[in-house]
């Protein structure tokens, strides 16, 4: 017994060995930071005055920020599009691709490739590609005899180019997930269903899709965070606009915090949009959690 205890003890003493840098990377690269952009939110620092604690005056300020509460809007019309689309392109590219037949490796590379491309790169190429003028989609458009809009420069237009953009570059990788998944379910259960009778559709909705919870849940919380997060595509495409129309409240802080070097007011927005994911990623969960109890 003595020498088991001895075993533990050096293992455990060698898995803290392990684990150690990367806790100091974490400790020094998030969690000095989060503490620091914590205390900042209480502070009026604005990089060249002298910084005082002002208490929850740019907490305050938030209520009334007109442009702040726009941009939360502008990402919630922006979720509520992205994420179905995302969740059902990336089902359906799963379940057309999950064959062992010759070809298929080559489909799924294609769909999987413009996830390994920068999200900056990507949106300049789609600068030219909805160009209203010199763009590709204007020029197919125009050979069935369609005026094309200017996609960037429209409000009605503007943030679905966005959500376009963002999907063909998400669903790549939602479908891998899925993918992995649908592999997981057992082959038992497809058989068994056959045996009874049941139609395909009946296979999906009784047997896939009940399995595919855990997995669906996994690509809708990502999906949720990354939409509140939207950053990249809003700023190279849009600069936020037209009319603030597609700006984001990361896209805001941005502005606040480099732009206008209002650092105390920018990390008191930082924190009320962590918040508010922390607060949609709990009802994801909770209404998944329900799904399943029903099923």
């Amino acid at each position: 017994m003595a020498s088991i205890g001895k075993l533990n003890r050096h293992q455990a003493r060698t898995a803290y060995l392990f684990i150690t840098p990367t806790m100091l990377l974490f400790l020094a690269f998030t969690v000095i930071p989060v503490v620091m952009a914590l205390y900042l939110s209480f502070t009026n620092y604005d990089v060249v005055s002298r910084m005082d604690f002002v208490g929850i005056d740019n907490y305050k300020r938030l209520v009334d920020d007109v442009l702040f509460w726009q941009t939360f809007k502008n990402v919630c019309y922006y979720a509520v599009i992205f994420i179905p689309l995302n969740i059902l392109i990336s089902l359906l590219l799963a379940l057309l691709l999950n064959f062992k037949r010759f070809g298929v490796k080559l489909f799924r590379t294609m769909n999987y490739l413009p996830t390994l491309t920068s999200a900056v790169a990507a949106a300049t190429v789609w600068i030219w590609l909805l160009h209203p003028e010199f763009g590709l989609i204007n020029n197919i458009l125009s050979y069935f005899g369609i005026l094309g809009p200017a996609w960037l420069a429209q409000t009605e237009t503007a943030m679905f180019s966005i959500i376009m953009v963002t999907l063909w570059q998400s669903v790549g990788s939602n479908m891998v997930i899925y993918i992995a998944g649908l592999q997981g379910v057992p082959d038992y259960l497809y058989e068994s269903a056959k045996l009874d009778g049941a139609t395909a559709f009946d296979r999906f909705r009784f047997i896939t899709w009940p399995q595919l919870r855990p997995t669906t849940f996994l690509v809708s919380t990502m999906s949720i965070i990354g939409a509140l997060q939207l950053f990249d595509q809003a700023f190279v495409l849009t600069q936020g606009g037209p009319g603030n129309v597609t700006k984001t409240p990361v896209y805001l802080i941005y502005q606040q915090g480099f732009n206008q070097l209002q650092m105390g007011y920018a990390s008191a927005q930082a924190f009320i949009l962590a918040i508010a994911i922390l607060i949609f990623s709990f009802i994801n969960m909770r209404v998944n959690k329900s799904e399943e109890s029903i099923v």
